[in-house]
């Protein structure tokens, strides 16, 4: 008692006060321990997940949370980021020129198609966790889950396509239909995902036989591109020909109204005529004869018609050929000085 007396007589003021403000010094820490523990930041592109002696609590959106220290634990969920899974392939450096392998990945890309034919098939699935709670609880391993339901979806979809289909005109349809069941197998899952997007990155047949199915595809593509000209060809020859036929027709039929239109005038001004010739047949003869002679005669030119002795027309002709004398001389004359 006496050392310990003495002891406390000989330690300094600094100590003293101290072991005086232990206690407000143990409390401050405590509240320190607890603010640091206790608050946490959500990023802008995570839900955080909050449980408590393991069961869930609650979910918490971006910015500064608060929990319980040392009771409730934060899970923190990528909910705006685009998460993918590659089959066939792997990423193996993600630059502006991205490299890939194949190895160890040739029994989950190649698979049978309907026809019994093998295929490599390399596809990406895109997705979003949707909702944080089911995405954590609900499935064991989510993502292992995905991967699985992925890759037998592709095979289910893929079986009962042709080979054709898949290594060429097919592959969209393929795509969204194992997008649709892809999701609606998360959905009975309970995964908690949106399937974004499902991309066939590329289908090959096995190496084995690449060279021979090219050959075919090849030939193929010939095939349809002489398919295409031919048909080219046809659409510029037929609808020529129709438009040519129809012309024909058309002027066939114009020339047949206006001769039927013609005869039907003709007809209705002989009928004309024949009626007025029953009235008066010495003047309607008379009529026709003047008209008829009216057209005619300024397409003889210059010919002069005579009765048979013409005695009283040839004076007046040579009386006509000397003034045409007497009327081109002069102007001979002159030319001549």
């Amino acid at each position: 008692m006496s050392e310990f007396q003495f002891s406390n007589q000989e330690m300094s003021p600094g100590l003293k006060k101290i072991f005086k403000n232990i206690r407000s010094i143990i409390t401050v820490v405590v509240l320190l321990i607890i603010a640091w523990s206790g608050f946490f930041q959500v990023g802008p592109e995570e839900a955080g997940v909050i449980v408590r002696f393991g069961k869930y609590t609650k979910t918490v959106m971006p910015g500064l949370n608060f929990k319980i220290p040392f009771i409730e634990q934060v899970y923190k969920v990528p909910v705006e980021r685009q998460q993918k899974l590659e089959f066939g392939f792997r990423t193996t450096e993600a630059n502006v020129r991205s490299q890939y392998t194949k190895s160890g990945t040739q029994d989950e890309s190649l698979m049978l198609t309907g026809d019994l034919n093998l295929a490599d098939v390399e596809w990406v699935v895109q997705y979003r966790i949707n909702d944080p709670y089911k995405f954590l609880f609900k499935v064991r391993n989510p993502q292992s889950t995905l991967r699985d339901i992925s890759e037998g979806a592709v095979r289910q979809i893929v079986g009962d396509r042709t080979v054709n289909e898949v290594l060429t005109v097919g592959r969209t349809e393929i795509a969204s239909s194992v997008q649709q069941l892809i999701q609606e197998l998360s959905n009975s899952y309970e995964l908690g995902v949106k399937i974004d997007q499902v991309v066939l990155q590329d289908v090959n047949p096995p190496d084995p036989v690449k060279a021979a199915f090219n050959a075919v595809n090849e030939a193929q593509q010939e095939k349809e591109t002489l398919i295409n000209k031919a048909k080219s060809e046809y659409n510029k020859v037929i609808p020529r020909a129709k438009g040519q036929a129809e012309e024909t027709i058309q002027k066939a039929e114009g020339y047949a109204v206006e001769r039927v239109n013609n005869a039907e005038g003709q007809v209705a001004r002989f009928n004309e005529l024949y009626s007025e010739y029953i009235k008066a047949p010495d003047v309607t003869r008379q009529r026709i004869y003047l008209e008829t002679m009216q057209e005619v005669l300024p397409r003889l030119g210059n010919k002069i018609i005579t009765d048979q002795d013409g005695n009283n027309v040839l004076p007046l002709l040579q009386m006509q050929m000397d003034n045409v004398k007497k009327l081109n001389a002069p102007a001979s004359a002159e030319g001549d000085k």
